[in-house]
């Protein structure tokens, strides 16, 4: 968790083949345009087949108050995106996947949100299973969260698009097709 003058470890600046090109701020990734760096999204189902939703929280200078994935962030320089992802839910949600990660697929994309900064990333979708505890949600990363049946997901990015973030809508075709 970041705050005020803590200093945030590197990202990964990566070329549009994903290989790393350096370590980078925070900042310089998101601000303006952005600069393509490495990030994923994690998707966790639980045994009825839901998938966790989280909304994000109003102090996140990107989307804030929008519905997203699970958990969505980015690995630090010298992280590989297991660690990153295993790191990311315990800091976010306080628990750790049931079963191991399954990557699905990876993609490049450009968000803009309004003047404040942009999302360039190529980003890695994986899911898993979380059975059992309840979520230990961090209040400046989430401000609410929910378990959504797959079909109704697919009905509220369909009614309601607004509410969701880019990136959830780019996803969830995709992996929805996978599995």
């Amino acid at each position: 968790m970041s705050g005020a003058g803590c200093i945030e470890p590197p990202l990964i600046a990566v070329s549009a083949n994903d290989e790393p090109l350096g370590p980078i701020g925070k900042a310089e990734c998101h601000g303006g345009e952005g600069m393509l760096h490495r990030a994923f999204s994690l998707f966790l189902f639980n045994r009825q087949g839901q998938v966790l939703l989280q909304q994000r929280s109003a102090l996140k200078p990107l989307w804030p108050g929008y519905w997203a994935n699970s958990c969505c962030s980015h690995p630090r320089w010298g992280e590989t995106l297991a660690q990153a992802v295993i790191r990311r839910v315990r800091e976010e949600l306080g628990v750790v996947p049931t079963s191991p990660l399954t990557w699905h697929f990876s993609f490049i994309y450009h968000a803009r949100y309004l003047d404040v900064g942009s999302e360039h990333e190529l980003c890695h979708v994986f899911s898993a299973l979380l059975d059992g505890p309840d979520l230990m949600v961090d209040p400046s990363e989430i401000s609410a969260y929910r378990w959504v049946d797959r079909h109704a997901l697919d009905a509220l990015l369909r009614d309601e698009p607004d509410l969701y973030s880019p990136w959830l809508k780019i996803e969830w075709p995709q992996l929805r097709e996978r599995l």
